[in-house]
């Protein structure tokens, strides 16, 4: 099944006095580029998250993921003056009114703004129990993350099911024709190649001229280039059911059949032929485009 690069999960639960967020949105790229924006408190998860992402979630994207931790109670979080760095700080302030005559506006404020006269003592990490916490809400999220990446995927399927079904069309239509051209190209082959004899005076070898004409007929015969692109159709419909990431596998694909129809274009000189060709050839890239939308 397809799934669509481009998505948007997002997931909020209460748990043990805390209010815990998971954002995750992405976009296409040829790689797998995860970017996590974690909250301090719980930045020894960030290499955690990234893999659990790219093994849940998607393999290939550009993925931004915002984990957003609010804290309901103080988790044992203290915080304590430390006064020799005050004292410190406070003769600096007084040296510098004194040494400029400033006016004497030092207060509790004023001094509190310098946080390093504060330590702030942390519970140690327990980085067991933070992703027990965090695991749940990171699969909610990754749920209805991947449930939008299935539909816009299934959008995306149906398209290139209805291309891939105009393609199969064009080359029913140019197989026709070209039956009819190699018939042509062989009866016109036949009568220059007598007019040819007769204006030599030369006895025609009636054998030999049918020979003649019959291969180069089929120089311009694509019955195994159409016989190539059928089997390729039926590829491209097989790895649409498919579970695995797809948009390489398709790119190839697509490489193969762009052969095809390429060679189809090359030895064939009708002109409706060639037109059909043109078609083909613009509806693999339209597919080309849209296969960097999926993974």
């Amino acid at each position: 099944m397809i799934k669509s690069m481009t998505a948007y999960g997002r997931a909020t639960a209460q748990t043990s006095g805390k209010n815990i967020t998971v954002d995750i949105k992405s976009v296409n790229n040829r790689f797998f580029d995860c970017s996590i924006r974690i909250s301090r408190r719980y930045s020894h998860l960030e290499e955690k998250v990234r893999a659990y992402i790219q093994k849940n979630a998607t393999s290939r994207g550009k993925v931004d993921v915002h984990i957003s931790v609010e804290l309901l109670e103080s988790e044992g979080i203290e915080m304590h003056l430390d006064p020799a760095y005050a004292e410190s700080y406070y003769k600096a302030l007084c040296e510098l009114r004194d040494t400029f005559s400033l006016k004497d506006d030092i207060s509790t404020m004023a001094m509190a703004q310098n946080r390093d006269i504060f330590t702030v003592v942390r519970p140690e990490e327990d980085t067991e129990k933070d992703w027990n916490e965090l695991s749940p809400v990171l699969d909610a999220a990754i749920a209805e993350y991947n449930d939008m990446r299935s539909k816009e995927g299934q959008r995306i399927s149906e398209d290139l099911m209805a291309k891939k079904s105009r393609l199969a069309e064009l080359a029913k239509q140019i197989e026709a024709l070209s039956e009819q051209g190699v018939e042509k190209y062989r009866t016109r082959l036949e009568a220059k190649l007598r007019a040819t004899l007769e204006t030599m005076a030369v006895e025609p070898d009636e054998q030999r001229i049918l020979t003649e004409c019959a291969i180069f007929a089929d120089k311009i015969a694509i019955d195994e280039e159409l016989v190539r692109l059928a089997s390729h159709f039926k590829a491209f419909d097989e790895m649409l059911l498919s579970n695995e990431p797809l948009a390489k596998r398709i790119d190839f694909l697509l490489q193969e059949m762009n052969r095809e129809v390429n060679t189809t274009g090359s030895k064939c000189n009708d002109a409706e032929i060639a037109h059909l060709v043109v078609e083909m050839k613009a509806i693999l890239e339209k597919i080309r485009e849209q296969i960097q939308n999926i993974e």
